[in-house]
């Protein structure tokens, strides 16, 4: 079965959408986000994100589609900051919600949206991102601290001190003074999948420019380093006010461009603003 299909990207971290409002779903999503996402040999990208119809509770509570995301390894994972972004563009650039506030439902609930328009099409989303979870048992980890705020974890290559933020999926913040290509392939890669993160965990390292801007690299969960993520953006402006290095409004610069992030504090949702970028569309021959 043929399976049409759309390349988007928001700031460089590239996924391949399928419209499963207009297409079927995909017999097996993980073992096709496996293939797509090859970069040699199939259509290359970070994973596959399916934008499918509300399930039948969130639908009455107004969402007006549903993500699914896939790593690029094919496990299935409950939130991508950027993803969500393009599936917001292409709910309202191909018509299957055309209005400029939407809701969507995720792995971790419903995130409204508010669209940015630029000649009558998507440029960029200012997402709602949730409150951060900042319980240990529930980001998960089981570092100590509730959240773990800078606790040391050993690794082949010396301490690394982590902060631990939830954002739907785990993430682990390291404030370093200068970032390295072998920090973030080989430390960051280690730190993934030990034993700290019983579910992995995506490792964002960072540096600290002034009180609101910051540079970092991330290494994701199943997929390794991409150009951007945006829940470990939101992730790391909230480690940066927990240990108070920045200010609840700031700028995120990542490998692939820069994300708007806001946090009034404990018990307020984290807003993202960013673009989002239709590339091509094809047909998978499945």
């Amino acid at each position: 079965m043929v399976i049409p299909f759309i390349k988007m990207h928001g700031l460089g971290n590239d996924y391949v959408y399928v419209d499963c409002f207009r297409n079927p779903l995909p017999a097996d999503p993980a073992a096709l986000a496996v293939a797509v996402s090859d970069r040699h040999f199939g259509i290359g990208g970070d994973g596959l994100i399916l934008v499918c119809p509300p399930s039948a509770v969130a639908q009455a509570q107004g969402a007006d589609a549903r993500m699914r995301m896939f790593n690029a390894d094919g496990s299935e994972s409950e939130m991508c900051g950027n993803g969500l972004r393009c599936v917001a563009k292409l709910v309202y650039d191909h018509g299957i919600a055309p209005k400029t506030r939407l809701v969507l439902e995720t792995g971790r609930g419903l995130l409204p949206v508010d669209l940015e328009l630029e000649g009558g099409k998507v440029a960029r989303v200012r997402v709602e991102m949730g409150q951060p979870i900042l319980q240990a048992a529930l980001i998960p980890t089981i570092l100590s601290g509730q959240p773990p705020l800078e606790v040391p974890v050993e690794t082949p290559w010396g301490a690394v001190k982590l902060t631990c933020v939830s954002m739907g999926n785990p993430h682990a913040v390291a404030f370093v003074e200068k970032i390295t290509d072998s920090m973030v392939h080989e430390v960051g890669k280690f730190l993934e999948t030990c034993p700290a993160f019983p579910k992995r965990a995506n490792i964002e390292f960072v540096e600290i420019v002034s009180r609101n801007r910051f540079v970092m690299r991330v290494w994701e969960r199943g997929s390794g380093e991409t150009l951007a993520c945006g829940t470990g953006a939101c992730a790391v402006a909230v480690a940066g006010i927990l240990t108070n290095r920045l200010d609840s409004k700031c700028t995120g610069k990542l490998l692939g461009g820069e994300l708007e992030l806001e946090w009034p504090g404990e018990g307020h949702t984290v807003y993202m603003t960013g673009p989002a970028t239709e590339i091509f569309s094809g047909i998978w021959p499945g």
